[in-house]
């Protein structure tokens, strides 16, 4: 893959590294030295779960902070790879789509990758909602925390916090001084990366900060070659005529239509830049602003053949429709704190993102192997023309200050959304070449979310180790579908068959409208919490707690509408710390019932059209586990244990569930709506594995220069977990599995620059996160998976100044 560096890139980045050079051949900071040295007191981490900076042993919540340090030495890059460091936390890619489906205690569906987006697990940056985790927090760029709460979220958090929140707070900008770092990465599969950051004092009540990231490396699958796959033209042609083909019409499958060179898939070409501005006139007013710009050009991940054929390599696809990725996000962030007494501040929180995407993607997976090229596989090409998102969000919370029997919260919250996308599936038989099977074309020209909600909180000390809280928030969701279309293949045949052009009217080239989706959803919801809590001891906390979480409903293909669900969360937790706050232990117990459980899938309409389908789960579906983090840490020692258990999850009642991606389901009821289907009820939730640890242990190694040498292991265990609704089997399933990363870090004794090299993946193993389904020849199937990536390692060097 060529460096793809932009002119300007190129600049900043000598800038930060000259700076760097400059800045380390000068007398050290000795506050910033021994502030790395330090051994930090676990029990005084800060975090702002509830709107307010609390220590996090005193936050009765069940909620994980990952600080800088931790995000850096983990090599955390994306939204997926923070899971292994939160309990019962799980991440999915959409291969068609390219984005992340974000589970949280067994919980979360596709739904996040339709236009409406609406992920179960809410995601948020600097306290601003970002319904899309692909574009959020572009590259994790100069992140200084991360929160991740567990359990609905829906008083002070708001929309779509359901199963949990996962909130970012980015660097900011401080006036104590010019400072900053940068860092470089080489690795296998011609990985490059690079970060810097750099603060800027403009005067004493001024500050800029600026961070930028690349991060790119060539994709994990190669191309296998048709020819050593194909059939000879002579058995192309017997199997043609077999069919009902004559000699006229026969042609010979053209090898050129399948893709061999160029970029691969699951590569990566991702850019972020922010800059980031403090003003803060006086004490009683700061004003955080920031912009950031994400840009991805590499390519979706590919899924694999469970299975490979004879002679293939596992990391490799026949690909006849070459990977085609490009996104672009721009946001801008805006905070303002007003200190209106020393007992009320008012706080200003706004946020703005334009968000654009295309794709093109092999939807056949390459699995089945033409015979002719009108027999004996499927071309199917599922391409997003276009898609844009415009959302914007205000909100206002005025709360108390200082110490106070009563801590009070009151909120307004506004937030709209304006969508449009066009995304076609052209499918043929056999190959390119072949006859139409079915081609789709769904053009929503206008979508629109209108999100609208009221909130307040109020915790009372009823003595000084025991508080009772209380909250509630009224929410008001809108949405609407104006103009949108299916269009379906009319089988006309005086229409040439050709896969549809990205650029045509379907109107104009034998498709006939299959769907109508203009509709309009709107209801209103209540959702509370009620929690008690109280301190054992001087560093000891117990809580217990019963809160409700709410997802609005919405509008479908076809215009109809799907009802919202609804959560109740019954939760038993607690917080210790031991060793003069170096040793914490946090556990919690929850049980979870669901109402009308929304599932997502791509569906067949009993006239051969294509559509997204949403379904409501009858009764209830309950979750029921168990999660602990212990993290212990001396002068020269560290060690972090993430554990969670789900013992059950259990789906209520879905007798009609389908979903195109699992080919050979048995016909379903007319009444159903639904061409194929398997009645669900009381299945598995999937990524919802019964047990999970993650434990992570690194030690410095003084040396005699007074450096330090750090190495680091970071390992995880899951037990067997379904990878759908369906749980057909050892192909709908990831079995147990054990994987681990190392690296070894090497630091200056000044702590001005570092030196480190890593492995990810060490045992190279192949894990699954999601998983399909293609029919074969005699009635068999073939299983595929969008997996982990495969072992990669490199090294890597970074400078502070």
């Amino acid at each position: 893959m060529k460096l793809r560096y932009s002119a300007l890139y190129v600049a900043m980045t000598a800038i930060f590294a000259a700076g760097a050079v400059h800045a380390a051949a000068q007398d050290p900071a000795p506050q910033d030295a021994a502030a790395a040295r330090k051994v930090k007191d676990l029990d005084s981490v800060q975090v702002t779960a509830t709107k307010r900076e609390t220590p996090l042993q005193k936050t009765p919540v069940a909620i994980s902070a990952i600080s800088a340090d931790s995000l850096d030495k983990e090599r955390v890059m994306t939204v997926q790879d923070i899971t292994k460091l939160v309990p019962g936390f799980e991440a999915t890619s959409q291969g068609d789509h390219g984005v992340v489906t974000l589970t949280m205690r067994g919980i979360g569906n596709d739904s996040a990758k339709t236009e409406y987006a609406d992920p179960e697990v809410a995601m948020f940056i600097d306290g601003v909602y970002s319904p899309r985790p692909e574009a959020a927090a572009g590259l994790l760029l100069d992140i200084e925390r991360v929160e991740v709460l567990r359990g609905p979220q829906g008083t002070l958090w708001g929309r779509n916090s359901t199963a949990g929140v996962v909130n970012f707070e980015t660097g900011k900008p401080d006036t104590s001084g010019f400072y900053g770092n940068a860092q470089l990465d080489f690795g296998n599969y011609s990985h490059v990366g690079t970060r810097a950051t750099v603060n800027l004092p403009i005067s004493s009540t001024f500050a800029l900060r600026f961070a930028m990231a690349q991060e790119q490396h060539d994709g994990y699958v190669d191309y296998q070659n048709p020819s050593q796959q194909l059939p000879s033209v002579a058995q192309q042609q017997a199997n043609y005529l077999a069919s009902g083909g004559t000699l006229a019409t026969f042609q010979p499958i053209n090898a050129s239509n399948y893709v061999t060179g160029g970029d691969q898939y699951n590569a990566q070409d991702q850019s972020a830049a922010r800059v980031s501005a403090l003003w803060q006139p006086n004490d009683a007013f700061t004003w955080n602003l920031s912009y950031e710009y994400f840009r991805d050009r590499g390519t979706p991940g590919m899924s694999l053949m469970q299975q490979p054929r004879a002679g293939q390599d596992f990391w490799s696809a026949l690909i006849d429709t070459a990977p085609y990725l490009k996104r672009d996000s721009n946001t801008v962030r805006s905070r303002m704190d007003f200190k209106i007494s020393d007992a009320m501040t008012l706080s200003y929180v706004a946020g703005f993102n334009r968000f654009s995407g295309k794709s093109n993607f092999d939807q056949d997976n390459g699995v089945q192997v033409p015979t002719s090229f009108t027999t004996g596989a499927s071309y199917q090409a599922d391409r997003t023309n276009s898609s844009n998102y415009k959302n914007y969000s205000h909100e206002l919370d005025l709360k108390s200050a200082g110490d106070n029997t009563v801590d009070w919260i009151l909120g307004l919250y506004y937030a709209a959304e304006d969508n449009n996308i066009r995304f076609d599936i052209p499918i043929l038989n056999g190959t390119a070449q072949g006859t139409v099977a079915w081609q789709g074309s769904f053009i929503q020209p206008k979508e629109t979310v209108n999100t609208t909600a009221f909130f307040g909180q109020a915790t009372w000390h009823i003595t000084d180790g025991l508080r009772l809280t209380g909250g509630a928030r009224w929410s008001k969701d809108e949405k609407k579908n104006e103009g949108g279309r299916g269009w379906g293949w009319a089988y006309d045949p005086t229409v040439p068959q050709v896969p549809i052009s990205p650029d045509v009217d379907p109107g104009n080239v034998g498709f006939n409208v299959s769907t109508v989706n203009d509709a309009k959803y709107s209801k209103s919801k209540v959702t509370w919490l009620a929690r008690l809590d109280t301190d054992v001891g001087q560093h000891g906390l117990l809580y217990a707690s019963v809160s409700t979480g709410y997802k609005s409903g919405g509008t479908q293909d076809a215009g109809t509408l799907y009802a919202p669900e609804t959560l109740t969360n019954y939760e038993v937790g607690s917080k210790f710390s031991f060793l003069d706050g170096h040793l914490t232990w946090n556990s919690a117990i929850y049980y979870e019932q669901f109402k009308n459980f929304q599932l997502a899938a791509p569906i067949t309409y009993p006239d051969g059209n294509r559509g997204l389908g949403f379904s409501n789960v009858k009764g209830t579906t309950k979750v029921m586990g168990f999660e602990s983090e212990l993290a212990w840490q001396t002068e020269s020692d560290r060690l972090n244990l993430v554990f969670s258990a789900i013992p059950k999850k259990e789906l209520g009642t879905l007798k009609y569930a389908g979903s195109n991606d699992y080919q050979g389901l048995p016909a379903c009821d007319p009444a159903s709506g639904i061409s194929a289907c398997v009645d669900v009820s009381g299945n598995d939730l999937p990524h919802a594995p019964n047990a999970s640890l993650t434990a992570i242990y690194e030690h410095d190694f003084r040396l005699s220069n007074g450096g330090r040498l750090t190495p680091r292991i970071s390992a995880q265990y899951q037990s067997s977990q379904w990878l759908s609704t369906f749980n057909l089997g050892d192909g709908d399933k990831q079995k147990a599995y054990g994987r681990g990363d190392i690296s070894l870090r090497y630091n200056e004794p000044q702590d001005r620059w570092w030196v480190g090299m890593y492995v990810q993946n060490v045992s190279d193993a192949k894990v699954r996160t999601s998983a399909g389904r293609f029919a074969l020849p005699g009635g068999s199937f073939a299983y595929t998976s969008q997996y982990q990536p495969p072992r990669t390692y490199g090294v890597n060097v970074g400078v502070w100044f």
